[in-house]
């Protein structure tokens, strides 16, 4: 067995699941990335994986193998990105382990992120909300569930690990009513729920029943949904509303869509974005800041506001209180 394997190994069960405690997303993100490289590593080299060393994987290889990422693979910038990520964190770990490889992995640290076009977030308007929300069909159990799980997603703005991750007991109901979750990077939040999403889970839950820990949106058997499941429910749906509510065929439309959905609920109903970064868990207010520029309404206020074009600057002058008196009479 090479260095690399090894090395490989403790990254996994020593950096990633005990020194950070990595959510098990990153951890499948992370395994996903390495298998395509030690897949595209075999393939150049003629190599099994558990056979390369770091010499295999010098900075050519990994450049390679990003392009492949885009061009065979048709991954976006983004997703490239993020597959460097790994790789860098990885060859960052091994700094400390294989320092004689020092100069490679230094070649390799140095492979830079792409630029990209940052595009403006999509999100559902208030009646497309509602013609998404008027899909379900309310005499039916799975009907039921669903219209709890949308209408959860779109005021909470909850991300779809973490709807799908709840709890019973995460949900409560009474005085001071919200949601508990531990979202992305451990963060803990508890968020308040509305009138109208208070009365659409109390009889969701009498009607789930079941204990605190078991899942809250489960399927007919109990087991938990997985991320594909809320996909293909919400496409169902989307393709009902659309009869009622035409806007949303122009739209590509995804869990995170719903997200996005309820922060500019949110930024209309004049919150502040600071407020907005808390409410979704974001680890910076500046991550929030995509939802001013996606707002037109806020962009049509400003303009409202600056003065018209050619007109004269000047100072407000109060008028002389014995003239607004004659003109009083």
């Amino acid at each position: 067995m090479s260095a690399l394997a090894p090395v490989l190994e403790a990254f996994f069960t020593e950096r990633l699941m005990t020194q950070r405690r990595a959510s098990p997303n990153t951890i499948t993100a992370y395994r996903d990335t390495f298998k395509l490289l030690l897949g595209y590593a075999c393939q150049r080299t003629g190599k099994l994986p558990s056979r390369l060393d770091f010499a295999d994987l010098d900075a050519p290889l990994i450049s390679g193998f990003l392009q492949h990422l885009e061009t065979k693979r048709g991954n976006s910038v983004t997703t490239r990105n993020a597959r460097l990520a790994a790789i860098h964190s990885l060859f960052g770990y091994a700094a400390l382990k294989v320092p004689e490889h020092a100069a490679l992995i230094a070649r390799v640290l140095a492979i830079p992120t792409k630029r990209h076009d940052h595009t403006t977030v999509s999100f559902l308007t208030r009646p497309e909300i509602d013609a998404l929300l008027a899909a379900p069909d309310l005499a039916t159990w799975h009907g039921r569930r669903d219209h709890a799980l949308l209408l959860l997603a779109t005021q909470t703005g909850l991300r779809v690990s973490e709807l799908t991750g709840l709890t019973i007991a995460d949900v409560h109901l009474g005085p001071g009513a919200h949601v508990y979750c531990r979202g992305k990077g451990r963060k803990e939040r508890c968020t308040p729920l509305t009138t109208q999403t208070i009365k659409t889970l109390k009889p969701w839950l009498a009607e789930r029943s079941g204990d605190g820990p078991d899942p809250l949106f489960c399927t007919r058997r109990g087991a938990r949904l997985s991320r594909d499941a809320v996909e293909r429910l919400l496409a169902k749906y989307v393709a009902t509303a659309v009869n009622t509510c035409p806007s949303l065929q122009a739209k590509a439309i995804s869990p995170h869509t719903l997200r996005h959905s309820a922060a500019m609920s949110l930024l209309h109903a004049g919150v502040d974005v600071t407020v907005i970064a808390l409410w979704l868990g974001h680890e910076s207010p500046t991550s929030s800041r995509v939802y001013l520029h996606a707002d037109m309404e806020i962009k049509e206020r400003a303009l409202a506001r600056t003065a018209p074009p050619h007109t004269k600057p000047g100072r407000y002058t109060a008028p002389d209180s014995l003239l607004a008196f004659l003109d009083g009479l």
